[in-house]
């Protein structure tokens, strides 16, 4: 372990020019085993009361914490992490970027990039701020770092500013700050979806409902049409004529042609297809009706936040529940579980990769878990990169070997995700028939033969 050792004690201790820390970030990752409790690890010097010290970011499924570390602790700590934990660091400097393979951290391999970008020279401050996702280059060893946002407080954006979240000159009112903060979040959501949906030239159709005042249904047309220059076409649905009336000439003062709002219930809405399906608090079976609408079309992106879970409420029945069901608060709560869950598993049946994720802060509202589904594609041969089949140069019998290779490729992972699927089903019917309960989302028919419409 000496030379992991060595490793490790350089990148932290080594200093720049100015006698500070040149370690920007040691990050942590690729899990010896999947049973740990925290999936990331980050650590990296921050200054405080005048003095470096390094902070150690222990990254969970649903919370961060942070635990801060003199030099000497956080050389032991990298050691730790590097030889029990996880099999690979990298390690971001002002010089470049460093990755160290410890699979065996006896023998462990390193790679370097001296890239210069992290440079203090002036030409190089953007890439410094970018590259680490600081507001600015000097914010890196800052204690509190302000939050690099995708809506940035202090810059004017229109439909927050219409709304009432900012003031004219990009300040967010601090009665909003929790609103605004939400908007953010659902937007780094959105951007992490980006790469589900369909790179086309055609307007990504987009459906929100229950859109409300619209907050979330705005942001999304701002951050696709005008920030990521995408074409769209999105709308709003809802029950309320005035909400409807009122974002309408929000909508039409900006200028927001490709953003339409209309009355309607969910369950009645008809369309024949949709890239993206949102729903935001859509009460009790609303959301239901929404996910089975967004799986009808096929659509590639689900995002729902569920809200007043009360149908399985009357309906759960099993006795070896009565005892704590006799409190109605813990069955109200055990009821908005068992119907996210049959939903989630219902949604891996009809082909979706499913996550459960907090969706803002409890403080802001209980109504906190956003359901996050994205399409599984079908692997096929002609669809994976590599293929060579229209190469001048093709050789026939290699390539014919290839060919069968990826073939073979493509259906392990065809036949791997049919059997999710199945697993899914099994599971779903399991907990609905051991609670006795018949959830709306069972009029979800699976098919997964269905063809989107274009």
């Amino acid at each position: 372990m000496d030379k992991l050792k060595e490793i490790l004690e350089n990148l932290i201790k080594s200093l720049n020019a100015n006698g500070e820390p040149s370690l920007i970030k040691l990050v942590f990752g690729d899990l010896r085993k999947k049973s740990l409790p925290y999936k990331k690890v980050t650590i990296r010097p921050v200054k405080i009361g005048g003095s470096f010290v390094f902070q150690a970011e222990y990254t969970y499924t649903n919370k961060v914490i942070h635990e801060n570390l003199s030099q000497g602790e956080a050389c032991e700590l990298a050691l730790t992490l590097i030889v029990r934990d996880f099999k690979q660091i990298n390690a971001f400097t002002e010089e470049g970027e460093t990755q160290v393979l410890a699979a065996r951290p006896d023998n462990p391999k390193v790679i370097s990039r001296k890239t210069g970008v992290f440079s203090n020279s002036a030409s190089c401050t953007l890439s410094v701020s970018k590259a680490d996702g600081y507001a600015d280059a000097s914010d890196r060893f800052a204690h509190n770092r302000s939050k690099n946002r995708i809506i940035a407080d202090g810059i004017p954006c229109d439909f927050l500013i219409r709304l009432g979240v900012m003031d004219k000159d990009g300040r967010v009112y601090k009665k909003h700050y929790a609103k605004y903060r939400q908007i953010n979040r659902y937007l780094e959501i959105v951007d992490d979806a980006l790469s589900y949906l369909p790179q086309t030239d055609r307007p990504l159709r987009i459906i929100d409902f229950g859109c409300g005042k619209a907050y979330l249904t705005f942001a999304l047309y701002y951050y696709l049409k005008i920030l990521k220059g995408r074409s769209v076409e999105i709308v709003g649905l809802d029950l309320k004529e005035d909400v409807i009336e009122f974002c309408s000439e929000i909508a039409r003062d900006l200028g927001y042609t490709e953003l339409k709002f209309l009355l309607g219930d969910i369950a009645d809405y008809t369309n024949d297809y949709a890239d993206m399906v949102v729903t935001l608090h859509a009460c009790d079976t609303a959301t239901d009706y929404a996910l089975i609408n967004a799986v009808s079309w096929n659509a590639p992106v689900i995002l729902s936040v569920p809200c007043c879970q009360h149908e399985l409420f009357k309906q759960i029945d099993n006795p070896i529940h009565d005892p704590i069901f006799k409190h109605g608060i813990l069955k109200d709560r055990f009821t908005e579980i068992l119907t996210d869950g049959l939903r989630a598993l219902k949604l891996e049946e009809a082909g979706y990769k499913v996550s459960l994720i907090e969706f803002t802060s409890l403080e802001h509202t209980a109504r906190n878990i956003m359901l996050r589904a994205v399409k599984e594609q079908e692997t096929s041969a002609a669809a994976e990169p590599g293929t060579q089949s229209t190469d001048a140069n093709f050789d026939t019998k290699n390539g014919s070997n290839r060919q069968a290779v990826e073939d073979a490729n493509g259906n392990a992972v065809n036949e791997v995700n049919k059997r999710r699927r199945e697993k899914a089903a099994c599971e779903y019917e399991a907990l609905r028939d051991f609670y006795k309960v018949s959830p709306t989302i069972d009029k979800l028919v699976i098919n997964n033969d269905f063809k989107v419409k274009k």
